[in-house]
C-alpha cells in the first residue's frame, strides 16, 4: 500500500495517523544511535549466552554413538530417560547448538534433535567414536541392518 508522494520521488507508507516519513531522514538521524545500541545489545546477548552454556559437555563428532540423558516429567515426578544412538548431524554453535541422534527402535528408525545446552538434556556420554568422512550422515536413513553400522575410530 505505498503511494507516490509526487514531486519528491520518495514513497510514503500508509500510516493511520496520516504522517509520512521518508527513509533518508530517519536513516540519517538515527544511524549513530542505532549502531551504538546494537553493539551494546549484541554484547549483552553474547554475555547472556556465555552464562547459559554448559561447560562440561564432551567433544561430540558426527558418527559418534552417544547416550543422552533426557529429563522427563511425568505428573509431579521427574526422571532421566537414556537415549542412545548415532549422531548423524550437528548444527550451529553457541547456545543454539543442536545434534540429531538416530537409533533403531523395534525395527523403525527414530531420530531426535537435542539442543545441547538445554536444561532438558541432563547428561551426554560418548559411548564410542565413529570413523566417518561426511559432515551429515543422512544416507544412514536409507540403509537397513548391518549396513547402518559406523566404523569405530580409536585415535580421538
Amino acid at each position: 500500500m505505498a503511494a507516490d508522494s509526487g514531486d519528491t520521488g520518495t514513497t510514503q507508507l500508509g500510516d493511520t495517523n496520516g504522517l509520512a516519513s521518508t527513509k533518508d531522514k530517519d536513516h540519517v538521524s538515527l544511524a549513530g544511535t542505532n549502531l551504538r545500541s546494537r553493539l551494546s545489545a549484541s554484547a549483552l546477548i553474547r554475555e547472556f549466552e556465555a552464562a547459559q552454556q554448559k561447560a562440561d559437555l564432551p567433544d561430540i563428532y558426527v558418527g559418534d554413538t552417544i547416550r543422552v540423558g533426557v529429563r522427563i516429567s511425568e505428573g509431579n515426578k521427574e526422571r532421566i530417560q537414556p537415549y542412545e544412538g548415532v549422531v548423524i548431524s550437528k548444527r550451529n554453535g553457541g547456545l543454539s547448538e543442536t545434534i540429531t541422534v538416530r537409533r533403531i527402535f523395534q525395527g523403525i528408525g527414530v531420530e531426535r534433535v537435542f539442543m545441547l545446552h538445554s536444561p532438558q538434556v541432563a547428561s551426554i556420554k560418548v559411548e564410542r567414536r565413529g570413523k566417518v568422512r561426511r559432515a551429515k550422515l543422512f544416507y544412514l536413513r536409507d540403509r537397513v541392518g548391518k549396513a547402518t553400522r559406523v566404523k569405530q575410530r580409536f585415535d580421538r
